[in-house]
């Protein structure tokens, strides 16, 4: 179920009878055909424990399911949209940066400390992503937002990318991630700025980035 970007702030999908999709709850912009819209009470495809492990977190993102045969559009917040198709493989996104999914993907929850330990657990804390982010695979397209765009960097064996926490969005592929140090800590203190701090992401895939440090 392709999605379709109408410009750079709005994507178009269809729905056919016995498909699904998922979005932000108030992210559907317009419609045309038979569609029915109805809160998501059990977290996507991730069901209970997902909706749960978020909530405990303070970190639950509302979604609601799309049904019936049209079209419809989603956009959220004057926010820039890009599209991931994935085709068998799975994608790391923050869950505030999702717009709309395919319901054949499979969603679930991840906790930050499983990539990285502890570091992992600081990286949420630094860059205000928070404790969990959502895992989606399959076959599909994921529409995620961000500010000023989204620019998708390939990581390659070898030559790990580094990105500004705060410029983070999603990532794709054999990849590990990690938090490092940008500057000494006699040099941060006093600085409040997500810069005294990089991911640095390793192996094989992508990462998606957007043209701003400002959070959703």
């Amino acid at each position: 179920m392709p999605f379709h970007k109408i410009n750079g702030k709005l994507v178009e999908a269809p729905v056919q009878p016995g498909q699904r999709l998922f979005s932000q709850r108030g992210a559907m912009i317009a419609y045309r055909g038979d569609l029915s819209f109805t809160p998501n009470l059990m977290g996507g495809q991730g069901g209970v424990m997902s909706m749960i492990g978020r909530r405990v977190a303070n970190e639950d993102t509302p979604l609601m399911s799309v049904e019936g045969r049209g079209t419809v559009l989603f956009g959220h917040g004057g926010h820039h949209v890009h599209v991931v198709d994935l085709a068998g493989d799975t994608l790391w996104v923050e869950a505030d940066r999702l717009l709309a999914f395919d319901g054949t993907l499979q969603q679930s929850t991840m906790f930050m400390g499983s990539q990285g330990g502890v570091m992992g657990v600081i990286r949420g804390q630094v860059s205000g992503q928070g404790l969990f982010t959502t895992q989606l695979a399959g076959h599909g397209s994921v529409a995620v937002m961000a500010h000023g765009g989204v620019f998708e960097l390939p990581i390659v064996p070898g030559q790990p990318v580094h990105v500004d926490p705060q410029a983070y969005v999603a990532h794709r592929g054999d990849v590990r991630n990690k938090l490092s140090s940008a500057l000494g800590w006699r040099d941060m203190v006093g600085r409040g700025s997500g810069e005294a701090f990089q991911l640095e992401l390793s192996g094989h895939g992508t990462v998606y980035v957007q043209a701003s440090e400002e959070k959703l």
